[in-house]
């Protein structure tokens, strides 16, 4: 399909006339059209339609339904009825009272078209321009980031039924590509065995049995593999997904051991940043943070949150479930830096911050990084009398370090830690520390060394000594309340637009889906803007209440951060 040149873009006169006589009071579609005019054009979605064909469906069109869509959490149908049949979706969206509207499966091959032409931020950008231009968003303010957990759109499965489903969906792959070669292979357990989904079959109960069942599924899946592999075999059989996620799941989930497939033991399986967890979504991953276990997507969101503006999301991240937090600050920074809207106060939780950010965010973008440090995880540091690594006084000059008594270091190396980061390692002669009257609160070490350290270069030393004394401070903690408003942003995104669970397979319409949701979650704060609703309070129980009355210097009673908490 062409893409046909757009109009002007108003809004029809009747359209208008009856929308104002039906809706006196208006709605939130309507009053975003008036405070922010045309969100998108025809032209702005060019590059992902070709120059010839039939002219496709207004793109600037069904970007805005998608919008209101997500907003509303209405499924396709219902979304495409809405564009047919209300007056304020014809009234935002600039039809006139007659246009018939379009049949639901356009929308999912406009996100195809997005996702096919990596244009998945365009949405949010859009929506993000239109503020700007409105006077409602500014940069080099104060931002948060926070992340929540999504569930993929895939079952969970165990380890039986995934290597089951993964057999049961290649044989059904190569019944539809090559139906005469497959017949040939399967024999009629398989028929009996995997003619039906895994769990609509009665799968055994014992430890030993489900072992046999496993390793019975293993052998068959080997073989039709081998078969799919052979030399004499059509090589474009192995290019089926399905035959190769049967490939990558029987390399996690089993060993050949004397020719005979055996279940691996847990030990030996890949870890589940690497781990398949279902046929369907290749790219689901295993996560894990607290007590909450899940498979699928981990989502990174990023709003401004000044008390004279609405609370605006300007950065959406979708990662695989296993992604800490603090890989994807410098990813942030660098998304914001290239749509110009850089804050100059970033305020994350303990799970995005390390001394490296910290320097790089001040050195390459100018960002302030307002949020808790980890402590020294050394044991020093859990005793009231350890002498800690803050105890040494460091010469970078000479590279010598001394410490509280006054003895130097005998030796100063550049390495690199575990997770490959650039370290600094000193270590103390086993002369000095012997007889040392605090040795039992300075080392452990049996050795013929005395104490060693291994700390980072001085820049991200001296940030992270600097970080973690001002989180001490009552000035810190009052500055930091202004994060906690982005949970708000968040449960409002779970509440309304089911945030937390994917409505479709992969990581790519996952982000898309999270675009949307971000430009929905925008124009309702815009319009909760517009209408001037109060910004919700931070919700206080009745009982921690009585303490704060009861004890008015108490602490760990909320304090009142409703100047960044949204409506």
């Amino acid at each position: 399909m062409s893409l046909r040149k757009s109009g002007p873009g108003r809004v029809p006169e009747t359209t208008r006339r009856v929308a104002e006589a039906a809706l006196p009071q208006g709605s939130m579609a309507i009053r975003v059209r008036d405070a922010l005019g045309e969100l998108f054009r025809d032209e702005d979605f060019a590059d992902l339609f070709p120059q010839r064909g039939r002219p496709a469906l207004s793109p600037a069109v069904l970007a805005l339904v998608s919008i209101l869509q997500f907003a509303e959490g209405l499924s396709d149908r219902q979304a495409a009825l809405a564009a047919r049949a209300r007056i304020d979706w014809k009234y935002a969206l600039g039809l006139e009272l007659e246009d018939p509207g379009f049949d639901h499966s356009v929308l999912s091959e406009f996100r195809d078209r997005l996702v096919d032409g990596s244009a998945e931020t365009r949405i949010t950008d859009a929506v993000l321009a239109a503020a700007s231009q409105a006077g409602l968003l500014k940069t080099r303010g104060r931002q948060r980031t926070d992340s929540t957990h999504v569930l993929s759109a895939v079952r969970g499965l165990n380890r039986l039924e995934l290597v089951g489903e993964t057999l049961r969906a290649a044989l059904n792959a190569l019944a539809a590509a090559a139906p005469q070669w497959l017949a040939e292979l399967a024999d009629n357990e398989w028929f009996k065995r995997y003619s039906y989904r895994v769990e609509d079959s009665r799968l055994p109960q014992s430890r030993t049995e489900r072992i046999e069942r496993g390793n019975e599924i293993g052998s068959d899946g080997m073989r039709l593999l081998q078969a799919v592999f052979h030399p004499a075999t059509h090589g474009w059989l192995r290019q089926i997904p399905a035959v190769e996620m049967l490939r990558r799941t029987w390399v996690q989930e089993f060993e050949v051991e004397d020719e005979i497939v055996r279940w691996r033991h847990p030990k030996n399986i890949p870890p589940a940043g690497q781990r398949v967890v279902s046929p369907y979504d290749s790219v689901a991953r295993s996560g894990s943070k607290r007590d909450t276990d899940w498979q699928g997507w981990k989502v990174h969101i990023t709003e401004t949150c000044e008390p004279d503006q609405p609370n605006l999301i300007t950065h959406v991240l979708t990662t695989t479930a296993p992604v800490h937090d603090v890989q994807v600050t410098e990813t942030i920074h660098e998304g914001l830096a290239a749509r110009n809207l850089l804050p100059a106060e970033h305020f994350v939780d303990s799970g995005y911050t390390e001394a490296r950010v910290l320097v790089s965010a001040q050195r390459d973008y100018g960002i302030e990084i307002v949020g808790p440090v980890q402590g020294s995880a050394a044991w020093q540091a859990k005793g009231e009398d350890g002498v800690t690594q803050e105890s040494f006084t460091i010469d970078w000059q000479a590279q010598e370090v001394s410490c509280p008594n006054g003895k130097r270091s005998r030796g100063w190396s550049d390495s690199t830690s575990q997770t490959g980061a650039a370290v600094i390692r000193v270590w103390f002669s086993i002369n000095d520390c012997g007889p040392c009257a605090v040795r039992s609160q300075c080392t452990r070490g049996t050795g013929r060394i005395g104490r060693r350290l291994t700390f980072r270069n001085r820049d991200e030393l001296e940030a992270l000594r600097k970080a973690r004394e001002e989180q001490k401070t009552n000035e810190w903690r009052r500055r930091y309340q202004t994060r906690a408003g982005i949970e708000s942003k968040i449960s409002q995104g779970v509440r309304q637009m089911g945030l937390r669970r994917s409505r479709y397979h992969g990581a790519a319409k996952t982000h898309l889906q999270h675009q949307f949701t971000a430009a929905a979650l925008n124009l309702s704060r815009i319009d909760a803007w517009i209408t001037e609703t109060p910004r919700g309070r931070s919700r206080i129980s009745h009982f921690r209440r009585l303490r704060s009355i009861l004890d008015p210097l108490a602490t760990d009673h909320p304090a009142d951060i409703s100047g960044c908490i949204a409506p």
